[in-house]
């Protein structure tokens, strides 16, 4: 669809309209004619795509992290799956910060969530004093922007039934009873534990865009990246639709699933209307919530049991509606075509009465 132009209704008062002739043949080309099946048609729209063109599964950023795109990824959006197979974010940054890459690659080391086993040299087990020594490895250290008391403050949060030592270049841990297996579970458990940066972002990369640097991670934590004064959080965007309902609000979720969607499709070079997008995202999230074209989802809250059956899982629908009693009205499109009546759409939508007049009755 091409890109929409102004329309007088659209103007601020006092500014007026320079092509007349362009708003009023534009503007009666937009509407939708009444008893339209818009949904058929975005559904139509959306699906031959998807089934007819080849589109590609990956997309490469840089040299190192890639993106599930193409199909899969619209499949993923249309099932509102709870964590995508590759989340990822693109965090942009404010000035100066995104100017310099020394300065860029500082926070994005920052940002990346490092566990003990990230920043130590070496494990070792003491039977005798019943303890796990932790040799840290000073230049990591420096490179991830963590020092021994940053361990050490962290390690006391998180084992709090155990004793936390601090030394000059390590850490020990006491296991106060002294068992050895004990002891072997504590080792296992000290190299997964969090240290630093944010939970959930496994990578991360500093690449040049334009005239400034944007931070890619793998793995996603919305609510944590929007609160470092570094991050502009206005720009910042990730692919996982649930953690910017929880941050930001069902509507700017809406708002991520329509332009992911488009941005997919653009790339592949396929023209669909931005409306048909709308229409779906706008179904998905109407409730509040975000909710996947699935049996789950959308299609479980439909009123008509005939609909609901003919998406999936047919038996069990039936059966579940014959014992609870359901009636089935029949007001939309694939349960009237199930049982070959004329459908509420187009034509079908209007009922016509003939009055009949006195001369008629006569004859």
């Amino acid at each position: 669809m091409a890109e929409r132009k102004w329309i007088k209704q659209d103007l601020p008062k006092g500014m007026k309209f320079k092509n007349d002739k362009l708003a009023k043949t534009r503007y009666p080309e937009m509407q939708v004619d009444p008893g339209e099946a818009v949904g058929v048609i975005s559904a139509q729209s959306l699906g031959e795509p998807g089934t007819q063109l080849t589109m590609r599964s990956f997309h490469f950023v840089g040299a190192e992290l890639s993106v599930t795109l193409g199909l899969p990824r619209i499949i993923e959006i249309l099932d509102a799956r709870k964590i995508p197979s590759t989340p990822t974010m693109h965090i942009y940054l404010k000035s100066p910060h995104n100017k310099s890459k020394i300065k860029s690659d500082q926070i994005a080391q920052r940002l990346k969530q490092t566990v003990l086993k990230d920043i130590a040299k070496e494990f070792v087990m003491d039977l005798a004093k019943g303890e796990v020594n932790v040799l840290l490895n000073k230049e990591e250290m420096v490179r991830r922007s963590v020092d021994i008391d940053a361990v050490y403050n962290q390690l006391k949060k998180t084992l709090k039934t155990f004793e936390v030592i601090k030394k000059t270049s390590s850490l020990s841990i006491l296991e106060k009873e002294k068992d050895i297996k004990k002891l072997y579970k504590l080792k296992e458990k000290l190299k997964d534990t969090f240290v630093s940066g944010v939970n959930g972002i496994d990578d991360v990369m500093a690449y040049k865009s334009g005239n400034e640097f944007i931070i890619q991670t793998f793995g996603s934590n919305l609510r944590s990246v929007l609160n470092i004064p570094e991050v502009d959080f206005t720009r910042t965007k990730t692919n996982n639709f649930y953690e910017i309902e929880d941050a930001l609000g069902i509507e700017a979720a809406r708002k991520a699933i329509v332009e992911e969607t488009m941005e997919i499709l653009d790339k592949e070079g396929m023209l669909v209307d931005r409306r048909h997008i709308s229409l779906m995202a706008d179904i998905m999230t109407r409730d509040g919530t975000i909710k996947g074209v699935t049996r789950h989802g959308i299609t479980k809250e439909k009123e008509s049991v005939l609909a609901r059956a003919a998406f999936e899982v047919p038996i069990t629908h039936l059966i579940e509606a014959s014992v609870k009693g359901e009636v089935d009205n029949l007001t939309s499109v694939v349960e009237n075509v199930m049982i070959n009546q004329p459908v509420p759409i187009g034509t079908g939508l209007p009922e016509l009465f003939i009055k009949m007049g006195k001369e008629l009755k006569k004859k």
